[in-house]
């Protein structure tokens, strides 16, 4: 019995043909999100999902960082291993951290500006600033004692000691959302 020849392509499939450049530009992007998560710190690297053999890539790479040849040789190879994984994966930790960080200068700013008002305002901002958040434990005599001595101290032209201590406290008692 004779077998007979068959095409290992199904003829009703669709070929999907990728040009060259296409791949380059897909080389270059793994190379890129490759070369962002070099330039986050430790334990930011530690939140991105990734094998063991990326993992151990990555760690090469930060121990020969100053060495700038084998530096460069160990990111493209970086930029190889990317090639083969889900690229939107490491988009999405990528921006959650980047995210992360933007909310937290977010809040530092408004503690800034929070307390800036006490420093102007006074009382009135106190109060404006407990009910925008009531569920932080405010201590009321404590938030006023620390606004009379930075007020006296902004007239006197001293260092910031108390602006300081208001921020401080601030951060300690308004959680970060």
């Amino acid at each position: 019995m004779t077998k007979q020849w068959q095409d290992p392509v199904d003829p009703n499939e669709e070929i999907i043909y990728v040009s060259k450049s296409e791949l380059k530009r897909d080389a270059e992007e793994a190379q890129e999100i490759g070369e962002a998560i070099l330039k986050l710190s430790p334990v930011n690297i530690k939140k991105i999902p990734m094998d063991d053999e990326l993992q151990k890539a990555i760690d090469h790479a930060i121990k020969v960082k100053g060495k700038h040849i084998a530096y460069k040789r160990q990111t493209q190879y970086i930029g190889k291993l990317m090639r083969y994984r889900d690229l939107e994966e490491f988009k999405i930790a990528l921006a959650k951290i980047e995210n992360q960080h933007l909310a937290s200068n977010q809040h530092f700013h408004k503690l800034e500006q929070y307390r800036d008002q006490i420093i102007e305002n006074g009382d009135s901002a106190i109060n404006k600033i407990i009910e925008a958040h009531p569920e932080s434990d405010f201590d009321r005599s404590q938030l006023r004692q620390l606004m009379r001595q930075a007020q006296k101290e902004k007239k006197q032209d001293k260092p910031p000691k108390y602006s300081r201590q208001i921020f401080q406290y601030l951060k300690q008692v308004i959680p970060q959302k």
